[in-house]
């Protein structure tokens, strides 16, 4: 476990994402759940030894499975966006580790077979305040990677926990994205939060070199899909895409077939919610 500023830490030991944990008087405000129940009860473990109060909140800054599959094992009460909480009623009731390999890091876990999903108990809109003592920790909605999406902003500490937006050397997840207001989103980030600590859903801390990064790449993705459309391509024209952004990425040797799977199955879903389809792309599960 890493502190990054006085009673607020990062775990990355687990696959998957980052995890973050703010310890206050009143009580434990975590930030995301390692998929693995057993990497869960594992963290929550962990947990006990911070100076916190006995309450305990989880925030899912997203519907992905990555980091709302553990999300039960941490026994306490579930916040997110209204719109990740609307993708769980989607959802059946059960998860089933099977079906497409979309390059998401659940599917390396061992031993996952089905889990309860654990619904959002409280929800949000546009933004909330989770008061538990003058160190207020701020959520606020920030579209782009989902509809769902958020970040946990901790004005105080300037601490900012922005999920997937901003990514470490490793491709984004296309299939629920909407990248105009990814783009949007980050832009927000680099232009507001100029000072603050970057914490990545998928990478922990990151520089304003990587948030710019980001940008350049998503702007590249988001302009050769378009110039697909305007040729009237069909969705298997994508798989040419895959090669040329992987290059652009330093992800390690070890990773390259799993972060190119999870590169073509985001860009197919992708070209065919918005350009192929003629349902309304707000239809989604994450």
């Amino acid at each position: 476990m890493q502190t990054i500023a006085p009673q607020v830490f990062i775990e990355e030991s687990y696959p998957g994402v980052t995890l973050g944990a703010i310890a206050l008087p009143h009580g434990l405000i975590q930030i995301d759940a390692p998929p693995s129940p057993e990497d869960g009860r594992s963290w929550r473990a962990a947990l006990l030894g911070l100076n916190s109060g006995v309450e305990r909140l989880l925030v899912n800054l997203d519907a992905h499975p990555d980091r709302t599959l553990g999300a039960r094992s941490m026994d306490c009460t579930i916040i997110a966006h209204e719109n990740t909480a609307r993708a769980f009623r989607n959802r059946p009731n059960t998860f089933k580790a099977q079906g497409d390999e979309t390059g998401a890091d659940w599917e390396s876990v061992a031993g996952l077979g089905s889990i309860r999903w654990a619904p959002p108990e409280i929800s949000f809109t546009e933004k909330m305040a989770i008061e538990w003592s003058n160190f207020p920790v701020l959520l606020e909605s920030h579209p782009g990677p989902g509809i769902g999406a958020s970040w946990a902003i901790l004005p105080e500490a300037g601490i900012v926990f922005v999920g997937d937006l901003v990514l470490k050397n490793q491709p984004p997840f296309l299939a629920q994205a909407r990248l105009p207001e990814w783009l949007e989103s980050i832009k927000v980030l680099m232009a507001d939060y100029k000072n603050y600590t970057i914490v990545s859903g998928r990478g922990g801390v990151v520089p304003s070199a990587a948030v710019q990064a980001q940008y350049d790449h998503l702007a590249n993705i988001y302009t050769d899909l378009e110039a697909l459309a305007k040729r009237q391509s069909g969705p298997d024209a994508v798989e040419a895409l895959v090669a040329p952004l992987m290059a652009g990425l330093k992800a390690p040797s070890h990773r390259q077939k799993q972060y190119a799977q999870r590169l073509a199955y985001g860009l197919r879903q992708y070209y065919m919610r918005f350009y192929l389809s003629a349902d309304s792309p707000d239809a989604f599960d994450e």
